[in-house]
C-alpha cells in the first residue's frame, strides 16, 4: 500500500512522530487538530468556541494540502474535556460543515494536549 504524507505550514506542525495526514488512495486520514495558531504553535485563546473555530480551521488547511475540504469528510472524532460544550460545537459544526453531515463520534477526555479544550480529527475521501 502507498502511502503519502500530507503536510501544510497553514496549519499546526506535527508536535510528535506523526504526520498531519495520510492519503492512501482516495481515503485521507487527518491526524488529531487543536486550537493552535499555526503561526504561533500556542492556543488561539482560552476561550472554548474560539479553540474549537481554530482546530476545524487548522483540520480544513489539511484537508484542502489534501486535494479536499470538510465537505468531504466521512467521519469526525470529536474530543472534549467538557462535554456540557458540546450543543457549542454542534453549532459551529454546522455552520463550518456542509450536509450530508459525516458519522461521528464525541468523546469526553481528562485532558488534551498544550491544556487543549478541544480535538478533533477526520477521514476524507476525496477524489
Amino acid at each position: 500500500m502507498h502511502k503519502d504524507v500530507i503536510a501544510t505550514p497553514a496549519a499546526p506542525a506535527a508536535i510528535g512522530p506523526y504526520s498531519q495526514a495520510i492519503k492512501t488512495g482516495l481515503v485521507v486520514f487527518l491526524s488529531g487538530q487543536i486550537g493552535l495558531d499555526p503561526a504561533t504553535m500556542e492556543l488561539v485563546s482560552d476561550d472554548f468556541e474560539a479553540q474549537v473555530r481554530q482546530a476545524f480551521a487548522n483540520l480544513d488547511a489539511v484537508a484542502r494540502a489534501a486535494g479536499g475540504t470538510l465537505a468531504d469528510a466521512v467521519k469526525f472524532s470529536l474530543f472534549l474535556t467538557d462535554l456540557a460544550q458540546f450543543s457549542h460545537v454542534n453549532r459551529i459544526m454546522a455552520e463550518l460543515v456542509p450536509a450530508p453531515y459525516p458519522a461521528r463520534s464525541t468523546i469526553g477526555v481528562a485532558s488534551l494536549p498544550r491544556g487543549a479544550r478541544f480535538e478533533v480529527e477526520a477521514i476524507l475521501v476525496v477524489s
